[in-house]
């Protein structure tokens, strides 16, 4: 079969972000409402600063009010949770959001649940985690990276996946398990695979659908993908490869694009697939939170 289509997260989220801007607008000029998104960082890990920067740069060019606090590596968690409480009364601010991950003197878990659910546009909080886990998401915030993917699968293949096998190479709870519940929702039969799987490639090959979000360079290879799936890349890996004869520093994912592309219908690209969409996500959330308050 000839090269997969790419997925091309970068312009699907451009896409997404000129209707966000154009709402923003409208739910400005008719209700006098600007979405406000906070974002709290704290020290100076440069994964997570360059995060931060594009989450800001996203947020404005939406037309948000974008605010960020960024804290000290030694601060204490309790000056930490009173920052969250204050912005959880702040009627401004619509959409929380703590840059993870955390050092380790802090507890995460502590933090995450400290933020109020209605602000939790990360989807982390206990209450929109059980909501989205009994699939009672008319309310709940749906963790970005998998609401994104979801996004991408159903352009593909449609809103209905009936009769469709899905695997999920991963378990975390920030994308393995939201993004089986979201499978699940759509009718596809999922298996969500981990270190401890046993013939891992063999159970991935009987997938339509491939989520791989596992951390490990190219692990995927294109003998482990069925002909005709639709793979999702959540991987960011940063690796040393030769370049026109310089060692250079590149990005690639948990899937060797290349050869996926031989077997694959449909592929997303790292960098430009996922990653967009995740931060794209996180403002459709904050949009939904600032409307939310219409209806009180």
């Amino acid at each position: 079969m000839p090269d997969a289509k790419r997925i091309d997260g970068k312009a699907l989220a451009a896409e997404m972000s000129e209707t966000i801007a154009s709402e923003t607008r409208e739910l400005l000029e008719q209700h006098g409402i600007k979405p406000g998104l906070a974002v709290v960082i704290v020290g100076e890990d440069p994964a997570s600063q360059v995060y931060v920067r594009n989450k800001k740069r996203r947020a404005e060019s939406c037309g948000f009010n974008s605010v960020q606090h960024s804290l000290p590596a030694d601060v204490d968690q309790d000056s930490l949770l009173a920052l969250i409480d204050e912005l959880n009364s702040n009627e401004d601010i619509h959409g929380i959001l703590v840059q993870l991950p955390l050092p380790s003197h802090l507890d995460e878990k502590t933090i995450t649940q400290s933020i109020d659910p209605s602000k939790d546009v990360d989807g982390f909080h206990y209450v929109n985690v059980g909501k989205l886990s009994t699939g009672d998401t008319d309310d709940a915030f749906i963790p970005c990276t998998p609401a994104g993917c979801m996004l991408m699968i159903r352009r593909e293949l449609g809103d209905d996946l009936s009769g469709l096998s899905a695997v999920i190479i991963g378990r975390s709870n920030i994308v393995g398990k939201p993004m089986a519940a979201l499978l699940l929702a759509a009718n596809a039969t999922v298996t969500v695979t981990h270190s401890r799987t046993k013939n891992l490639a063999a159970v991935v090959r009987e997938a339509d659908i491939v989520v791989a979000a596992v951390g490990r360079p190219e692990m995927v290879g294109g003998d482990w993908i069925k002909p005709g799936a639709v793979v999702i890349d959540v991987g960011i890996n940063r690796v040393e490869r030769v370049v026109d004869g310089e060692e250079k520093s590149v990005l690639v994912g948990d899937v060797n694009y290349a050869e996926a592309s031989e077997k694959a219908l449909a592929i997303t690209p790292v960098p430009g697939g996922v990653g967009p969409m995740t931060i794209i996500m996180l403002m459709h959330n904050t949009l939904r939170s600032a409307r939310a308050g219409l209806a009180d």
